[in-house]
C-alpha cells in the first residue's frame, strides 16, 4: 500500500507545511516534541480537519480539500492506538477486543484467535485493563485497533508512557505484527531505538516540516539527517545473521562487513537481524589495530566526510556494502589522513551495542 500526504495547517505560532509518500510497510513519522508528527496523524486519521490537504492510501482518497472529499474517521479505516491504551475499564480484554470487532468492515482481515496468539494475550482475556500492566494494555490496545480490519494502523508513540523494561517486553510483538500480519503502520515516535528496529521508511520532520525521507538504513547513516536525529542517534543499520552462540556468552553475527560479537543474542542460528551501530561508538584506524579489547575490527573503505560546526566530523564508511557511520574528531581526521577511498578499519566494542538495538529483520 502507497501512502500519499500533503497538508498545510496553521495553529497560533506553528505551520505545518509537509508532503511525502511513504511505500508499504512500517513508516515511522520521527523528531523533536513539537515538531508536528501528531498532527500528520490526526489528519491521516480524521481526527483533524486541515486548512489544505489531500491524502490517499491505496489509492482510495481519504482527504481532498480542494474537491471537497474528507471522509468521517469511521469510513477511513485507521486503526488508531494512542499513547495511553483508552481502553474501556468496564470491560474485559475479551470484550475490548470483540468492540473493535464489532465495527470491522466486512471482508478478509485477521482472525480474533491469530491476534491473541500474536501478542500472547489469552491469560488476559478474562481481565479487565485495571489489572493489567502499561504493557499488556498496549498489547490489548493494538489488538482491538486490527481487530477493526482497518487498511492502516496508526501508532502515536505507543510506547512513550512506558518504562525500559515494557518497552523490551512490546517491542518483539511489534515486530511479529509488521513481518506476519503485513498491515501498512503509521508510527509516531522521537525514540530512533524504536524506529531503527521496526521502520522500513523513515519521515524525518523538523519544526512543521519533512526535513529528509527514505528507506531507513539511508536515512540514519544520513550525515546531512544527523542534525535533525541528533548527534547522539546517527548511526547506521547492518544486516547480520546470528551464525554461533560461544560458551563465553557472546553471539557470533555474520554480515557482509565481516563477523561480529555481541552480547548474547536470544535468537535460533539463522535468524537475519538488523543491527543499529551508533556512530559515537565507532573508531576508525588507518592501520588493523593489535593489542586491542575490541572484538569487532572491520575493514572499509571511507566513502564521505562532513564536518561540523564544532570540532566533530562524522565519517560515512562502506563495509563490504554496508554502511557504517563513525564520529570522531577534526583533528582525529586530519592525523589518519581521510580522503574518500581511502582504505580503513572500523572498530567497535561489543559491549557498546544495546540489547534495544537488535531487532529481527522483516523477512
Amino acid at each position: 500500500m502507497t501512502l500519499q500526504v500533503s497538508l498545510k495547517h496553521r495553529f497560533a505560532g506553528f505551520d505545518l507545511d509537509v508532503a511525502f509518500e511513504a511505500p508499504s510497510g512500517v513508516t515511522a513519522l520521527f523528531g523533536r516534541s513539537g515538531s508536528g508528527k501528531t498532527t500528520v496523524i490526526n489528519a491521516v486519521a480524521g481526527l483533524l480537519r486541515p486548512d489544505q490537504g489531500h491524502v490517499t492510501a491505496d489509492g482510495i482518497t481519504l482527504l481532498d480539500r480542494s474537491r471537497g472529499i474528507d471522509l468521517p474517521p469511521y469510513l477511513r479505516r485507521v486503526g488508531y492506538v494512542f499513547q495511553d491504551s483508552r481502553l474501556f475499564p468496564h470491560l474485559t480484554v475479551r470484550q475490548n477486543l470483540l468492540y473493535g470487532r464489532w465495527f470491522a468492515p466486512k471482508g478478509p482481515g485477521v482472525s480474533f484467535d491469530r491476534i491473541v496468539e500474536l501478542l500472547d494475550i489469552a491469560p488476559l482475556l478474562s481481565r479487565r485493563p485495571g489489572t493489567l500492566s502499561g504493557g499488556e494494555k498496549q498489547r490489548v490496545a493494538i489488538g482491538r485497533a486490527i481487530l477493526c480490519n482497518p487498511r492502516l494502523l496508526a501508532l502515536d508513540e505507543p510506547l512513550a508512557a512506558l518504562d525500559e523494561a515494557r518497552k523490551a517486553e512490546i517491542l518483539p510483538y511489534l515486530e511479529r505484527l509488521r513481518d506476519e500480519v503485513r498491515l501498512p503502520i503509521l508510527y509516531v515516535s522521537h525514540a530512533m531505538a524504536e524506529v531503527a528496529r521496526l521502520a522500513n521508511t523513515v519521515v524525518l520532520m523538523e519544526a512543521g516540516r519533512v526535513a529528509a525521507v527514505g528507506p531507513t538504513a539511508e536515512i540514519l547513516s544520513d550525515p546531512d539527517a544527523a542534525p535533525g536525529l541528533g548527534l547522539r542517534e546517527a548511526g547506521a543499520l547492518l544486516t547480520a545473521t546470528v551464525a554461533a552462540q560461544d560458551e563465553d556468552g557472546l553471539t557470533r553475527l555474520d554480515c557482509a562487513a565481516g563477523p561480529l560479537w555481541l552480547p548474547k543474542v536470544a535468537a535460533p542460528l539463522g535468524t537475519s537481524l538488523r543491527i543499529r551501530i551508533l556512530a559515537q561508538d565507532v573508531m576508525v584506524a588507518a592501520t588493523r589495530p593489535e593489542g586491542t579489547s575490541a572484538l569487532n575490527i572491520l575493514s572499509a573503505t571511507v566513502r564521505d566526510i562532513r564536518h561540523g560546526m564544532g570540532p566533530g566530523t562524522l565519517v560515512r564508511l562502506d563495509a563490504h556494502g554496508e554502511t557504517i557511520l563513525a564520529r570522531i574528531t577534526r583533528r582525529s581526521a586530519e592525523a589518519l589522513g581521510l580522503t574518500p577511498g581511502k582504505p580503513v578499519f572500523a572498530v567497535l566494542k561489543a559491549v557498546s551495542v544495546a540489547q534495544e538495538s537488535v531487532g529481527v529483520k522483516r523477512a
